[in-house]
């Protein structure tokens, strides 16, 4: 009887060491440590090695990211700068020729001074006061209309050109080397800031041999 009372003791002695055991320290009981030839997991499931590789290749994917924004960033740049300069070209292009339509209107008085300049003797009869006020009327105007891009168109000699000039009249000549020349004028022609505004009428020779 005495050995089965000891028995019981001990057994109450054991239960009452588990009652004071708290569940952590019983998970320390059943813990183990990592072999030297093993990598810890995260929380996760995944090893250190794989954490660190899945940052590297989300640090590359948002590099690579922010190279396309910046790329973006400067073809929207260069394509602005662009656009302003078409857009200053167009002002520019609109302002030197604003004044065609006026200039224009402005070319027959032009063509008076020419043809009374070009009647020599009856331009010699006039009071030589009088001369010398309408030339130096002549030369503001025409200084004025070069100050806005506007050229006269002289061909007298030079090669007839279909593209420029307008013909008026043909003249026969015995001499083959003036074939197709300008004769004369009629009227000039005129070019502003480089365009021809108006073709200049003008005589051209005809070679007929025999």
């Amino acid at each position: 009887m005495n050995d089965e009372n000891d028995i019981q003791n001990e057994d109450s002695d054991e239960m009452e060491i588990d009652d004071e055991t708290s569940p952590e320290e019983a998970a320390d009981d059943v813990a183990f440590e990592p072999e030297d030839n093993e990598t810890p997991l995260s929380s996760f499931g995944k090893s250190k090695g794989d954490v660190v590789t899945e940052l590297r290749e989300k640090l590359k994917a948002s590099e690579a990211k922010a190279a396309e924004y910046l790329t973006d960033l400067q073809r929207m740049k260069a394509e602005f700068v662009n656009l302003r300069k078409r857009d200053e070209a167009e002002k520019k292009e609109l302002v030197k020729f604003s004044n065609e339509k006026l200039i224009d209107e402005l070319l027959p008085v032009l063509d008076s001074f020419e043809m009374a300049f070009a009647n020599k003797e009856a331009w010699e009869k006039a009071d030589k006061n009088w001369r010398v006020g309408v030339e130096y009327i002549h030369s503001q105007l025409v200084k004025v209309f070069e100050q806005h891009g506007l050229l006269p168109i002289d061909p007298l000699g030079e090669k007839f050109d279909p593209s420029r000039d307008t013909p008026v009249e043909m003249v026969p000549t015995d001499t083959e080397a003036d074939d197709h020349k300008i004769v004369a004028v009629i009227q000039k022609g005129y070019t502003l800031n480089g365009k021809e505004i108006r073709s200049p009428k003008v005589k051209v020779a005809e070679f007929k041999k025999d």
